[in-house]
């Protein structure tokens, strides 16, 4: 208990100063994305990335990727309209526009769902990633990372192997939908990285989860610049 608010009081920090104490949950971010890449996008990254991405590696890879400057803002536009089509189409997703990038949750209870002990898509799963795949074709220049969690009962190597079974089940169903496998990257981390309270049912409901982080491709990054004539 005592780490775990720990850690949640350093990301109240580090989210402040990065920020700027602004929240940034379905917020648009066409102005933002410039502003927290005239911050030095590469500084900032880096902080998070050392001090906080174990607690939230998405996050991190989302603020390491900024390009920043008005060519961000070009970024952070199409980023507003990816994620707005994210929450219309799958109203059970948690979605969170964060500086040039889009992180998407999915929990047990909000649009991919896992049996006990199981990997398998299966049921409403199945519509969820259907969708999911359709915007991710309607906006190829994105890539995504794809992060597996658990809670923390039972054997912490086998909640390790549970989320990567379940990660990589996310993005194999995905790329058999048609997306490029290129565009993903796969990660697991069990249960190191809870978001929430393990001695309680309501948090360990919100641990069993799956992560995304939405970043721009290296093909938008440079259309952004052309497009703005920035950096």
């Amino acid at each position: 208990m005592k780490t775990y608010r720990m850690r949640m009081a350093s990301w109240m920090l580090i989210l402040g100063l990065v920020f700027g104490c602004n929240t940034v949950k379905n917020a648009n971010n066409k102005q933002k994305g410039a502003v927290i890449g005239a911050s030095s996008g590469a500084v900032i990254g880096g902080v998070v990335g050392n001090n906080v991405g174990k607690g939230n590696t998405v996050l991190g890879a989302i603020i390491g990727g900024v390009v920043g400057g008005v060519a961000g803002g070009y970024i952070g536009d199409r980023m507003d309209r990816q994620a707005e089509k994210i929450e219309e189409e799958l109203p059970g997703a948690e979605v969170k526009r964060v500086g040039e990038g889009i992180n998407v949750t999915f929990t047990q209870d909000q649009g991919v769902h896992f049996a006990t002990n199981q990997s398998a898509i299966e049921g409403a799963s199945v519509t969820t990633l259907n969708k999911l795949a359709g915007i991710f074709k309607e906006y190829p220049k994105s890539v995504i990372l794809v992060e597996g969690h658990t809670d923390s009962a039972g054997p912490e190597d086998y909640n390790m192997s549970l989320s990567q079974r379940r990660a990589e089940s996310v993005v194999n169903y995905l790329v058999a939908q048609g997306i490029d496998k290129d565009r993903f990257t796969v990660r697991w981390y069990g249960e190191t990285q809870p978001r929430a309270d393990n001695s309680t049912a309501e948090g360990k409901a919100q641990n069993r989860r799956v992560e995304m982080g939405i970043i721009a491709s290296e093909a938008l990054k440079e259309e952004a610049r052309k497009e703005t004539g920035g950096n």
